[in-house]
């Protein structure tokens, strides 16, 4: 305990507050828990954590807070940032191992009723915030278990599905209703479904990877980062993996490598086209995956792959340089082979634009739903948020689109 404290009197508990204000897409209130964590009053710290984000806990165990809240601490600009991150996380544990939970208050029914479409966070928080204000609240998930990403992206060894499924918990006990194995466009469509709400939340996220060919034939065990985290988080796993070779440099990169060194491949290889200080991955995940036993091989750009019967026996690569900031090929490089089984292609994800413009909304000229300052789509009483309307969201900027949203569908009723 006397650590803590001494790691919360480190803050200087700034009055611009640039680590809420700024760095944190929620804008949590960061200095006054700090404090109340600093002077031992963990009840109260628990209870701002929480009244500003059910998923304070998640987001102090995966999201990027180096990029984020520390990333704009005032202390971090001459010395280290105040470790934030550490301190969400011990007030979230200290609250489970006191069994204290927070009240959430909720208003009396309105009369209204919104369906949000996903469960993943961006519609967990849309939801949490409708609750409150007396709304009804449907949600349609595509999966058995509702969660969306936090259960199906990110692996347990990084997020306990217990933590998630106590977020679910608390939001059926508030009179959310999970409507599960229901697809958008397969099950239902919009359409029907603006027949019987009054509003709608879309919080689909990206669903399309990111890939390219390897060769001009079919080959066995190319896999894209989402199925293959998926085999991992339904206990499906891959067998004979052999060489893995992941292809990318962001956290779901760190997650593939990872899981596939729990599925048993014999070797794991990361290969990124650019040097470790343009990846977008968070340096401790690249930490725990090396220490797990992955190679990483920077500035090395996978070109195509060799296979004998459409079994890959390895893959053709190029060196590669920085340039002005881009990964370009180092000219006049010969082509060179690493040893490869089995391919993980982990360079992105994107929202299926097949399905949402066939359900009628616009999409920006960077494939993204198209919103105003609200959340709102092109569609009256339609509103979305989170991977499906931004670049590499994160679960905190995720839960910040959530909260926007229902907040424009909450004024839009006013």
């Amino acid at each position: 305990m006397e650590k803590i404290k001494d790691i919360a009197g480190y803050c200087l508990n700034c009055k611009s507050s640039p680590c809420s204000a700024k760095g944190c897409p929620i804008h949590t209130q960061i200095p006054e828990f700090i404090t109340e964590t600093k002077n031992g009053n963990y009840k109260k710290a628990y209870d701002m954590l929480q009244e500003n984000n059910i998923c304070s806990y998640i987001c102090s165990l995966v999201c990027p807070q180096e990029e984020q809240c520390e990333g704009s601490c005032i202390r971090g600009l001459k010395s280290s940032p105040t470790h934030i991150g550490m301190l969400e996380k011990f007030v979230n544990e200290w609250a489970i191992k006191n069994n204290y939970e927070y009240n959430i208050k909720k208003k009396r029914a309105n009369g209204k009723k919104v369906a949000v479409i996903g469960s993943g966070p961006a519609g967990l928080a849309c939801t949490l915030e409708l609750l409150k204000e007396g709304f009804l609240v449907d949600i349609y998930e595509k999966d058995e278990i509702p969660g969306g990403i936090l259960i199906y992206g990110i692996p347990d060894f990084r997020l306990s599905k217990d933590i998630v499924e106590k977020v679910i918990n608390i939001l059926k006990k508030l009179g959310a209703n999970f409507i599960t194995n229901k697809e958008l466009g397969k099950d239902f469509n919009l359409n029907e479904l603006t027949k019987k709400y009054d509003s709608i939340f879309l919080g689909i996220g990206a669903t399309k990877s990111s890939k390219y060919d390897l060769s001009d034939k079919k080959l066995e065990n190319v896999y894209e980062s989402d199925v293959f985290l998926r085999a991992y988080s339904q206990n499906n796993f891959i067998k004979n993996l052999g060489t893995v070779v992941v292809i990318g440099g962001g956290n779901v990169a760190m997650d593939s490598a990872r899981v596939a060194v729990k599925m048993g491949a014999s070797k794991v290889k990361i290969l990124y086209r650019r040097d470790r200080s343009h990846m977008p991955a968070r340096e401790v995940e690249l930490d725990d995956a090396i220490k797990d036993g992955v190679e990483f091989k920077e500035l090395t750009r996978v070109v195509s792959a060799n296979d004998k019967d459409g079994k890959i026996l390895s893959v053709n690569c190029v060196k590669t340089e920085i340039v002005d900031g881009k990964a370009v090929d180092v000219k006049n490089c010969e082509e060179f082979k690493e040893e490869a089984n089995t391919v993980v292609f982990a360079i992105g994800l994107k929202p299926d634009a097949k399905l949402i413009e066939s359900q009628g909304i616009k999409l920006n000229d960077w494939g993204y739903i198209k919103i105003d300052e609200n959340g709102k789509t092109n569609l009256d009483n339609v509103y979305a948020g989170g991977d499906n309307t931004e670049n590499k969201a994160t679960v905190c900027m995720a839960l910040a689109a959530g909260k926007k949203a229902a907040s424009g569908i909450i004024n839009s009723f006013k």
